[in-house]
Formats: C-alpha cells, sequence, structure tokens
C-alpha cells in the first residue's frame, strides 16, 4: 500500500512539474510575424494555448496591414520596446475594416507565463480587459508584470535590431520613456513554419524521386542495351 501511495504521490509530482514547465516555456504556435523597421525586422510567434483570443485579434490586425507606418511610441533601455495603439499611431489613414478591428478590445487573458526577456505582453488601461492593439516587447526581464499583463508570444528573430532600438536617444515623458526619432513599422507581413517545413521536404522528395528514375533508366539501359 505504501509502495502504490508513494507510486501515486511520484506521478502528481510529475504532472505538477509538467504543467509547471509548460506554464513557464509554452509552445509556439507555426506561424511567425515579421515587423519591418526602419532599424532593421523584427520577427516574433504567437502562444496560441495561453491566450487564444489575443493571438487571432492580433494576428487578424497583422493580415489587414494595421501595423503598417504605425511606431514604436516607447523604447525603455533593458524594459520594453512598445509599439503605439494603431489607431493613433499610424501614419497612413485606416480604411472601414481595419479601424473596426483596431477598435476592439479583448478579455485580459492573463497567465503564469514570465515576464522575461524577448515576451511579447499586451498593453491596457487600468481595466484589465482593455487591451487593443499596443504591446511590449520585454527587452529585459520585469517579474513585476507578471500575471497583469497578458503574455501572447515572443521574438524569434531580432535581437540586432532591438539592440539598435535601444541606442536611439530618448526623453522622458511622466513615466514614459521615448525616443526622440520615429521608429516606424514600414510594413508587416506573416509566414506559416509548417508550410515551408512541407514546401523543403516535397522538394527534397522530388530531388530524390528524380535522381531515382535516372538511375533506374540507366539500370534499364545498361541491362538492355
Amino acid at each position: 500500500m505504501r509502495t502504490c501511495n508513494a507510486w501515486i504521490l511520484s506521478c502528481l509530482c510529475m504532472i505538477f512539474i509538467a504543467g509547471g514547465a509548460l506554464a513557464e516555456d509554452p509552445q509556439l504556435g507555426s506561424v511567425r510575424v515579421v515587423f519591418q523597421t526602419n532599424y532593421g525586422d523584427i520577427e516574433f510567434g504567437f502562444f496560441p494555448t495561453v491566450a487564444p483570443q489575443t493571438v487571432e485579434h492580433i494576428f487578424k490586425l497583422v493580415r489587414l496591414g494595421c501595423f503598417n507606418t504605425n511606431h514604436f511610441f516607447r523604447v525603455d533601455k533593458g524594459f520594453v520596446a512598445q509599439v503605439a495603439d494603431v489607431v493613433g499611431g499610424r501614419s497612413a489613414p485606416m480604411n472601414e475594416e481595419q479601424r473596426k478591428e483596431a477598435e476592439k478590445t479583448v478579455v485580459g487573458e492573463f497567465s503564469q507565463v514570465k515576464h522575461v526577456k524577448g515576451i511579447l505582453s499586451m498593453g491596457r488601461f487600468e481595466d484589465p480587459n482593455s487591451a487593443s492593439s499596443s504591446f511590449s516587447i520585454l527587452l529585459g526581464d520585469a517579474p513585476h508584470l507578471d500575471g497583469q499583463y497578458a503574455i501572447f508570444g515572443r521574438l524569434t528573430k531580432g535581437d540586432e535590431t532591438l539592440k539598435k532600438l535601444e541606442q536611439v536617444p530618448t526623453r522622458r515623458e511622466g513615466i514614459f520613456v521615448m525616443p526622440t526619432e520615429r521608429i516606424t513599422i514600414l510594413s508587416s507581413y506573416y509566414y506559416d513554419t509548417e508550410l515551408e517545413r512541407c514546401e523543403k521536404e516535397r522538394s527534397i522528395l522530388k530531388r530524390r524521386l528524380s535522381a531515382s528514375a535516372v538511375e533506374i533508366e540507366r539500370q534499364r539501359m545498361k541491362c538492355f542495351p
């Protein structure tokens, strides 16, 4: 009986540890988004199992081109680089579909995922359900933000670009550290890593089949000249 109880306790501990690991290091989805800025590209992926509604909303904004001509209104070295709300942050006017989506807010999907360097975290007002399109890329660990802001993804490429952003001269306005020159998101696009992998594997398979066909023909000609 003691052995059985010990086994059950061991299993529960393993489940708890696994659950904790999942909370600390969630799985990225296959979609990647790229922001092309005047300082270089920044690429990130989503955590659809952590913040599904937030991910869906941000991805739709990307698909509609809402972040194009937007900018980073805040760059606080070692802390955050924050994208402006697209409604007021774009230099280009918005069409009706873009504005309709951009004015939506999403429920605060707070999780146990930690605010560490590279994490994407939604901006919001005092209302926990007021997040819309402004979000931050963490430039360093910020444990005081844990559980208060919705984490929905993380940086996958663009460390060098972020380092350049941190070197831009800044000024302080209240609690915000803001760049003195505009850091523009010139354009944005997305792609699916799974589809790219499938295309690569399909290309390899085609080459192998082609090589096999050539070899079979060579052997046939050798046997039946």
